[in-house]
């Protein structure tokens, strides 16, 4: 573990932290093998009814909390994910767009005033998002933006009954699912739980179950003792329930991650697993359990996969950066600057975080998946 000089929690935070924590080691303390796998801590530190980071009310997103996201950074971002949906929303104007945790609903805000501009705004724009403070935000964002709208939002605390034609989004959606840490020990991959030592939580490893053994039998992971990488064992059934959801349209989702060979070589010995607080990243997931974001990066083969079993006939997937100058990067840069040329510093460093190689530009990719 890296052992980096992270800001101290108020007090306050430190009781909520240790809440979690004791919740955990009773459930631990419980357990027949007294521990839990690394994905059911996750779930915990993440989704924990009133006490999971993403539930619990605190601010996760901008300055005043943990990371930033492409969306909150610039407007520029959504407009380019807003271009490359005109088509669709022009050949079909009755179409649903279903976005997947909105943040602080910027996104949401930039994508349906563009395509009012562009006179294709789809008859339902739907908001699933499972934090109420994330919802409030949301709302406050929406009402305060486009107040004209309000009739085409919903939000939903599940994703809709009804099958739909349409456009489905997500952004840094698929990092925030839990996952599971595998290490190579004694000649073999062995499950990553999480234990009690000394009052404290600790890692500890055991034999891995058959659908986790099953996962790690599809891949060519190196036999390299120690190495620590992450599985989704929720990916195939998750993009195959969003597959039954739509009858004719595209999933969109842009996160950070990799290949498969990229993911799994051999000098990436310990995995993609990062935590951000208070916008310092490090690798210790037991450290301030509910107060942190944990995250992993996205195989990007294996959701290709997922996406093909689902029934979706194309995917493809590409840089950040190569998707949004192929969506007007360039043209919207100018509009915007010609609007507001104070601004034209601040957006053109927008435009640097949003493309370069060493910030967002490659690291982050833009997977679509056709359907009908």
């Amino acid at each position: 573990m890296q052992r980096l000089s992270l800001p101290v929690p108020s007090a306050e935070e430190l009781a909520h932290s240790q809440t979690l924590q004791n919740l955990i080691m009773h459930q631990i303390q419980a357990s027949p093998t007294h521990s839990m796998s690394f994905y059911d801590y996750m779930n915990q530190a993440l989704y924990a009814p009133q006490l999971g980071y993403y539930v619990a009310g605190k601010t996760c997103i901008g300055t005043q909390g943990d990371f930033i996201t492409a969306p909150e950074l610039s407007d520029l971002f959504s407009m380019g994910i807003a271009q490359h949906c005109l088509a669709f929303l022009h050949s079909e104007p009755n179409s649903t767009v279903l976005e997947l945790g909105a943040g602080s609903g910027k996104m949401a805000a930039a994508l349906l005033s563009y395509w009012e501009s562009q006179d294709a705004l789809p008859q339902h724009y739907y908001l699933l998002e499972p934090s109420p403070s994330l919802k409030a935000q949301q709302l406050a964002t929406l009402q305060a933006r486009l107040p004209h709208l309000m009739d085409r939002i919903t939000w939903l605390e599940r994703l809709p009954d009804q099958s739909f034609q349409g456009i489905i989004l997500g952004n840094e959606v698929l990092d925030a699912m839990p996952i599971e840490l595998i290490r190579y020990e004694q000649g073999q991959y062995q499950q990553v739980h999480v234990t009690e030592h000394n009052h404290q939580l600790a890692f500890t490893t055991r034999t891995a179950p058959q659908h986790l053994q099953a996962l790690i039998a599809d891949l060519s992971l190196p036999s390299i003792a120690g190495y620590t990488t992450e599985l989704n064992p929720q990916l195939n059934a998750w993009v195959n329930t969003l597959g039954a959801l739509l009858t004719k349209g595209f999933l969109l989702l842009i996160d950070y991650g990799y290949s498969q060979a990229e993911y799994y070589h051999p000098d990436r010995t310990q995995g993609t697993l990062q935590c951000f607080y208070r916008h310092h990243v490090h690798d210790n997931p037991l450290l301030y359990s509910g107060l942190q974001d944990i995250t992993a990066s996205v195989d990007f083969d294996a959701l290709t996969q997922a996406a093909v079993k689902a029934g979706f006939h194309s995917t493809d997937w590409t840089s950040q950066a190569h998707f949004l100058i192929q969506n007007g990067l360039e043209q919207h840069f100018q509009q915007l600057v010609f609007s507001n040329p104070e601004l034209s510093y601040s957006l053109a460093q927008q435009v640097r975080i949003l493309t370069l190689p060493a910030e967002m530009g490659e690291r982050f990719k833009v997977f679509r998946a056709d359907k009908g």
